[in-house]
């Protein structure tokens, strides 16, 4: 048998426990990963960039060990990744699958993009008001600035 009839592949193993964030846009992954403070963590991560994804033809995925994610980190990767689904795996089982959604208001977890926005200068925390999920558009409660999904500053 030649070489060229040998498929090669290359196995990821399962986690036992944690989340496997799937369905990430290839150009986000690696915002995905900063924004969930997942560089400077002791848990186990795999990462991939660029698999083949027949309903978005590339895509990325991080699967984190021993990691379950709060409602404020979903806003977030929903944010920057709203293709994402996200997978709890428990005894190597699927527990729960779902997709991320936006929420109809942001809560503490973007900056307002006005420099005179009393958040920025007071500890005040951000509110945003979501005024388009298809071309994200974000609305800040004090100042009513508008942030287009370009400029969403995650903090």
């Amino acid at each position: 048998m030649s070489n060229d009839n040998i498929r090669k592949e290359l196995v990821v193993s399962a986690i036992e426990n944690g989340t496997v964030i799937d369905h990430i846009p290839a150009k986000s992954v690696f915002r995905v990963l900063k924004m969930l403070n997942l560089e400077d963590t002791e848990k186990q991560i795999t990462v991939g960039i660029n698999l083949d994804s027949v309903k978005y033809g590339k895509k990325g995925i991080i699967k984190v060990s021993n990691k379950y994610f709060e409602s404020d980190d979903v806003n977030k990767i929903a944010l920057v990744a709203p293709t994402a689904s996200l997978i709890v795996i428990k005894d190597y089982e699927v527990i729960e699958k779902r997709y991320v959604e936006i929420p109809d208001e942001i809560n503490k977890i973007v900056k307002c993009v006005n420099p005179n926005c009393i958040t920025n200068h007071q500890l005040v925390p951000t509110r945003f008001k979501v005024i388009n999920k298809d071309d994200l558009k974000l609305q800040c409660h004090y100042c009513e600035k508008i942030t287009g999904k370009n400029n969403i500053d995650i903090i």
